[in-house]
């Protein structure tokens, strides 16, 4: 068995690779490790709309309960408002089902410790040997010190729609807002979030089925959305993935602004306000030269990371950081919370552009985005660390880089949820970048499918 968790947790075609065995033994081993100071853990675990997540809540559930820990199951919600959700209920930690912007067929698995942060890897870590070294954690638990499911005292979404009211301190009343839920776990939550605050709401995405989660809807698919906002004259639309952890914004035009140029309108009013510690903010190595030039005009500084938003929140909560991101939409807003909330930082976003005083149309015209191609070459997982050694791609990289002159940059990384390389191409010539990028990503695909 090779490393179970990626860089956003455990995640897999579900009961094929995520089978309900190991979703049963990452219950027990994740609550035997997350329980160190606490004989009785409470967990709480929340899912997206997968036909799947009733299948692996109930296993998770059980392993949990085997190893003596308790549950409090909160249904289909977003991802972050499971986060919120462990620290408002005292939880030692929460689970959240959901393979995020995938399709149906696969699904995921990943932790949050009681504080709402993704487990560091050194927990992952002890949770994987566990389960790998077929280590058994049950210590023969019977009994009363068997745990059992609790009921929570409140409606757990409703809660989490109020915690996102509350950081709004803006009404919307006259402005038409559409939302694209990805027919996933924020189907309910983002429409009664925007209709308390005045907004006339238009909603697409949001008649889930279990096999419809992002299926050319929500993030990764903006195109029914642009169509509906220039449709409906709306102010904004704003579309999240499958579990809501993502933002991609589309302004009145029907054009689509992604996770940098976001950040960057952002950023920009943070610093106004004085609320932009340290005049900086996080983003990755995928982050558009576009946007370091935009900030950097700002008097705004960019610490860049690896892929992944939990590496963006390290580095975060190291510097003092309080807004980062990354160009795919997940964006985290550290006075606020603890991990990307695509909700939240639509409510974010949609303040930034009310106190502009322009449309949303303007402060995107405001930021040149330099031409970027993105090709992913499908790989066997096996050779995901070790195909930049191989000579012939080494050699090739170096020729794209000699052919773009200077003038754009090459970057290639392996997928941490995918058996796929990703290959990035930037630069001032689109059909010259797309063409280097789609050759480099099908000598990938050739040598190591």
């Amino acid at each position: 068995m090779g490393r179970l968790f990626g860089t956003d947790g455990v995640r897999g075609i579900a009961n094929k690779e995520l089978t309900p065995e190991l979703a049963f033994n990452l219950g027990k081993a994740g609550a035997f490790v997350l329980s160190k100071t606490q004989e009785r853990p409470t967990i709480i675990i929340g899912k997206d709309t997968r036909v799947s997540g009733d299948m692996l809540e109930n296993a998770l559930t059980a392993g949990i309960l085997a190893v003596g820990g308790n549950v409090i199951k909160v249904g289909v919600v977003p991802t972050p408002a499971v986060a919120y959700l462990a620290r408002y209920y005292h939880a030692d930690a929460g689970i959240v089902i959901s393979a995020s912007h995938n399709t149906f067929e696969y699904n995921g698995i990943k932790f949050f410790n009681g504080e709402g942060f993704k487990l560091d890897d050194l927990l992952e870590e002890k949770i994987e040997d566990i389960i790998i070294s077929s280590i058994d954690v049950n210590s023969h638990v019977t009994g009363e010190k068997i745990g059992k499911c609790l009921e929570a005292d409140e409606d757990a979404a409703e809660l989490y729609v109020k915690h996102l009211i509350e950081t709004a301190d803006f009404r919307l009343d006259g402005k038409k807002v559409v939302l694209d839920c990805a027919n996933g776990a924020s189907y309910q939550v983002a429409g009664k979030v925007y209709r308390a605050l005045g907004a006339e709401v238009v909603t697409i995405g949001d008649k889930p089925d279990g096999v419809n989660i992002n299926d050319a809807c929500g993030s990764t698919h903006p195109e029914k959305l642009q169509e509906a906002v220039v449709k409906e004259g709306a102010f904004i639309g704003l579309a999240f993935d499958g579990d809501a952890d993502r933002l991609i914004v589309v302004d009145e035009k029907g054009r689509v602004l992604d996770g940098d140029k976001a950040i960057a309108i952002c950023a920009k009013q943070l610093k106004a306000e004085g609320r932009l510690a340290g005049d900086k903010v996080t983003a990755t190595v995928m982050s558009n030269i576009g946007f370091h030039k935009a900030m950097e005009a700002e008097g705004i500084s960019v610490d860049v990371t690896g892929v992944g938003d939990r590496y963006v929140l390290e580095s975060m909560l190291e510097t003092g950081c309080v807004l980062g991101g990354e160009q795919s939409g997940h964006i985290i807003f550290l006075e606020h919370t603890t991990t990307g909330d695509g909700v939240l930082s639509s409510l974010q976003f949609v303040k930034a552009v009310l106190t502009s005083g322009k449309a949303v149309s303007q402060l995107s015209d405001e930021i040149k985005i330099y031409p970027q191609v993105l090709v992913n070459a499908k790989i066997n997982n096996d050779y995901k660390k070790t195909y930049m050694k191989d000579p012939e791609v080494a050699a090739a990289i170096r020729e794209t880089e000699e052919k773009m002159a200077g003038g754009g940059r090459v970057l290639i990384r392996p997928s941490g949820t995918e058996p796929l390389v990703r290959v990035m191409l930037e630069g001032s010539d689109p059909e010259q970048i797309k063409t280097l990028a789609e050759d480099l990503a099908a000598l990938i695909e050739k040598k190591f499918k």
